[in-house]
């Protein structure tokens, strides 16, 4: 496999600059980055994540608007992809791994995947030239996730003119270029296991609910079990602090119970998991009011999401098919012995996520082969970044890194 040369690191007037794709993929924004680019050390990659997001290099900042940097506050947007391409026994793949990040703190997470994220990674690669772009047609392009381990396929269309086919989504104005994805093998991909606690439903702090993992870790809830309908504003539930605070006890107790883990592999405790910028995800359900199966309020678990991460998506569609689990009572799905595809479509704040499982049932046991979803991407820009306030070790990484 012949790669082209890719940009590195580049000194101009005395300050090191580094190559970023500034990205949107679904509803989520952040970078792209060439991974051989960065620094091979951990915290010199981390301290150079800080730079080019905005986020505090120590200590935490609340109110932090990451002025100095390409995040944009939420955690949608405080996303970054650290990409590079590897042989497979199928050809060419792509390897990705996220680090998010948030505003007001300097802690990165490392331990799950983003769904929306990922769809900008084909466009990517095929802008920076990393794959061999196709005359017409259909291109796939592999990837595999080293934060979950899970294998994705991502599709674009090309057609006649050079272009890309088009669709337009849930929270993002107008039509940009469709990706197709499709997530391979995907439950268990943190955990192990469909149902991490061994149940499709555990009672926690006196309330029903199924902990599932499909694509990510996710804590499900029907909305009435804790005063609500499913169908509040984002603003309404960001603003009712005895609702988050009981909220937040059920998820820090159920991480608790599905065995949740840092990245060295340790048993996250009670205090990790009330930090965690990712894991568990959580979300509360009720009945759809506009056609389709269920309606979702979703939560990354510390910020209400504006619409739906496609991740989470694609594990509350999948929990549709888990006979006894608040999902199945609450929109029930099933699947046959013969592998087929189940469409779950789901109402959210910027509209509906159609999202379609191909699952089969073996037994008594449920066997989920793929989750697809799509969304669009976009390259917002490209260029180098320059980081002023790099610490000596950090310029001393990158000079090593110069292309």
């Amino acid at each position: 496999m012949t790669m082209p040369q890719m940009p590195g690191p580049r000194l101009r007037h005395g300050v090191w600059e580094f190559p970023v794709h500034h990205m949107r993929g679904g509803t989520s924004t952040g970078l792209v980055i060439w991974e051989p680019a960065a620094p091979a050390d951990d915290e010199l990659r981390e301290e150079l994540l800080r730079h080019l997001m905005g986020v505090p290099l120590e200590r935490e900042r609340p109110g932090n608007k990451q002025t100095t940097g390409l995040g944009r506050g939420p955690a949608t947007s405080n996303k970054v992809f650290f990409a590079r391409m590897e042989q497979a026994d199928a050809g060419a793949r792509l390897v990705s791994t996220l680090a998010q990040l948030a505003a007001d703190h300097g802690r990165i997470d490392w331990s799950v995947n983003c769904g929306n994220m990922s769809s900008a990674l084909q466009l990517w690669a095929l802008d920076s030239e990393l794959v061999e772009h196709i005359a017409t047609g259909a291109h796939e392009l592999a990837i595999r996730n080293t934060n979950t381990g899970v294998l994705t396929t991502s599709r674009m269309v090309l057609q006649a003119d050079g272009g890309f086919a088009t669709a337009e989504i849930p929270g993002v104005m107008g039509r940009h270029p469709a990706v197709d994805l499709f997530l391979h093998q995907p439950a268990g991909a943190k955990t192990g296991a469909l149902l991490p606690t061994g149940n499709p439903v555990d009672t926690i702090a006196g309330v029903r609910v199924s902990c599932v993992d499909v694509a990510v870790p996710m804590v499900i809830v029907r909305a009435a079990d804790l005063g609500k309908t499913g169908h509040e504003s984002v603003g309404e539930l960001a603003a009712d602090a005895d609702f988050l605070q009981r909220l937040k006890a059920i998820w820090v107790e159920a991480g608790l119970k599905m065995q949740l883990r840092r990245k060295n592999g340790s048993l996250m405790s009670a205090g990790d998991i009330a930090q965690s910028e990712t894991l568990p995800k959580v979300c509360i359900i009720g009945a759809a009011r506009a056609g389709a199966d269920l309606a979702v309020r979703y939560f990354t678990p510390q910020t209400v999401h504006a619409s739906l991460a496609v991740s989470g998506g694609c594990c509350l569609a999948a929990a549709t098919l888990v006979a006894g689990s608040v999902a199945h009572e609450l929109a029930p799905k099933s699947a046959t012995s013969v592998l087929g595809e189940v469409k779950v479509d789901i109402e959210n704040p910027a509209g509906i996520l159609s999202t379609t499982v191909v699952a089969s049932m073996q037994g008594d046991a449920l066997r989920i082969a793929s989750a697809a979803y799509q969304r669009s991407a976009q390259v917002l820009l490209k260029g180098y970044v320059p980081l002023y306030a790099a610490s000596a070790a950090l310029r001393a990484a990158l000079a090593q890194r110069a292309g």
